[in-house]
């Protein structure tokens, strides 16, 4: 395969009839999704520039789907606008991306008209009604080659204007055909997705799907506030896989929502973006004894993940869930700071990445392209790119990985360096704490800790001294109901930086 509409295009031959996609208001099948998306391709595709992106604005939502796959068979890539995101926010991302479209519908058109000039804001509904043109639509794919854009998402950027990670269609394809298998996933799945659109952990959701024929769910962004519904939401459309992010099943584990009600039809529990707390893990396992348990890890200039640990019931995991092997076609390996190969146990190294999973770049930023993407120090005979992460790890004894935290999350604290993600491992694990969350403030030379649980700080104080040196006890605590919450899912440190800033 060389584009990704073939997964769309396979499943809807094999699975004409089977629900496809569903969201709160309908259920489309494979058939249905195929005949949408080259309907809304065949509408575009008479305006757009084979290579152009498309910002695509709408609740997450069946038609949000078939706008991506029609802006792909138009020869376009899909970039997904947050309808949660500030005006402020989707101007700077449109500066950089400078779409020649948005697709969005009747609900969302005000809302864009300080971003787009309205002859550039289509409605998905107006172009779903278009004939297919079949002649177009075979003259697009003949031009198509697998280094062509599938999709952009935005991360922040450390200038303060965001970047849009650009990802081709054969990094998707070479991720998906190698994650569907290895994890069993089917026709026969269910899939609840959890992500937005614009945060990668979605593109697991999407392309599992498409790719296998199994029925994707897209659970509603509310739902995530209201623990019980979820679940109960989850038990009635009889979802077998979660690929979620680690503060979203925190979410459900924190208020012991399991013991009100548990899915037990899940049989798949992915999770990635931040480190799973151990608690948390043997709530959720204990609750389903029979279902698979994976900790992914993988930023998103690398498509998705890069590498996978199965959970093994039967082991401890005292020093923390590795991350595990690389996915096939996948090289992970370690850097030090003078771009030498570490291969010793216990030394900590930056984690680099090569293989065809590597994102093409950054949407017009050359200068962070190449800083992000550079030749790979270890091959000076010919080009090879790698990505450098600015994560940490090292091999434990047993040669497996271990995350270390980020290069920007180790602080020097008292003459000390520490890396954050020790004392929230420490602190998480006392009886009678859920969570933690560390952040250093440079300027006033303080380290707090934020956390969820019923010790109060001079107990957690105390508790610390036997476990952790005194440079690392943090020099203030603060109890916290929840955590707040990025557009991602993951806690905004960022948040809590100015809570520990304006509180002292």
């Amino acid at each position: 395969m060389t584009n990704i509409l073939e997964y769309l295009e396979r499943s809807a031959q094999l699975y004409p009839e089977k629900p496809a996609l569903v969201d709160e208001q309908q259920s489309i099948t494979f058939a249905q999704a195929l005949e949408n998306s080259r309907r809304v391709g065949s509408s575009l595709a008479l305006s757009l520039t084979k290579g152009q992106p498309v910002a695509v604005y709408m609740e997450k939502s069946v038609e949000n789907l078939c706008a991506f796959w029609g802006i792909v068979y138009a020869g376009g890539f899909y970039v997904s606008f947050n309808t949660q995101l500030p005006t402020s926010r989707l101007q700077q991302m449109q500066s950089v991306l400078q779409a020649p479209f948005v697709i969005t519908d009747e609900e969302h058109r005000a809302e864009l008209e300080e971003v787009f000039p309205p002859h550039r804001i289509l409605i998905y509904r107006d172009l779903v009604k278009s004939a297919v043109d079949r002649a177009l639509l075979t003259q697009i794919r003949q031009r198509h080659v697998d280094t062509d854009p599938l999709y952009a998402n935005f991360t922040s950027g450390s200038t303060g204007v965001p970047k849009a990670v650009v990802v081709g269609h054969r990094s998707t394809l070479d991720f998906i055909d190698h994650f569907c298998p290895i994890f069993s996933i089917t026709q026969k799945d269910i899939i609840a997705n959890q992500a937005p659109f614009d945060f990668d952990v979605s593109v697991k959701d999407i392309y599992s799907a498409l790719a296998t024929g199994a029925t994707l769910v897209l659970v509603p962004r509310p739902l995530f506030s209201q623990p019980q519904q979820l679940l109960d939401f989850l038990c009635e459309h009889r979802a077998t896989t979660l690929i979620w992010a680690v503060s979203a099943l925190c979410l459900i584990s924190t208020v012991h929502g399991l013991d009100y009600r548990t899915p037990e039809t899940v049989n798949k529990v992915l999770f990635s973006g931040e480190v799973m707390p151990a608690k948390h893990l043997k709530i959720w396992m204990e609750h389903l004894p029979r279902a698979q348990f994976v900790n992914l890890y993988g930023p998103t200039e690398i498509t998705c993940n890069c590498t996978y640990h199965i959970i093994d019931r039967e082991r401890s995991y005292p020093d923390g869930i590795p991350m595990g092997q690389a996915f096939p076609n996948e090289d992970v390996f370690l850097l030090d700071g003078d771009d030498q190969l570490v291969t010793a146990p216990n030394v900590v190294g930056e984690v680099c990445v090569r293989g065809s999973a590597l994102a093409l770049g950054y949407y017009r930023n050359p200068e962070q392209t190449a800083a992000a993407f550079p030749n790979n120090p270890l091959n000076p005979c010919y080009p090879q790119r790698i990505y450098r992460t600015g994560d940490l790890a090292r091999y434990s004894t047993l040669g497996e990985l271990h995350f270390c935290g980020r290069k920007d999350f180790q602080i020097k604290h008292m003459g000390h360096r520490i890396e954050l993600e020790e004392i929230e491992r420490a602190v998480s694990n006392l009886p009678g704490v859920h969570r933690c969350c560390c952040v250093f403030h440079s300027e006033k030379h303080r380290l707090y800790a934020f956390y969820q649980g019923d010790l109060t700080p001079k107990e957690l104080r105390l508790q610390l001294l036997p476990t952790l040196p005194p440079y690392m006890i943090p020099n203030v605590f603060r109890q916290v109901d929840q955590f707040p919450l990025n557009k991602n899912g993951k806690i905004d440190r960022t948040l809590l930086m100015k809570g520990a800033g304006s509180r002292g």
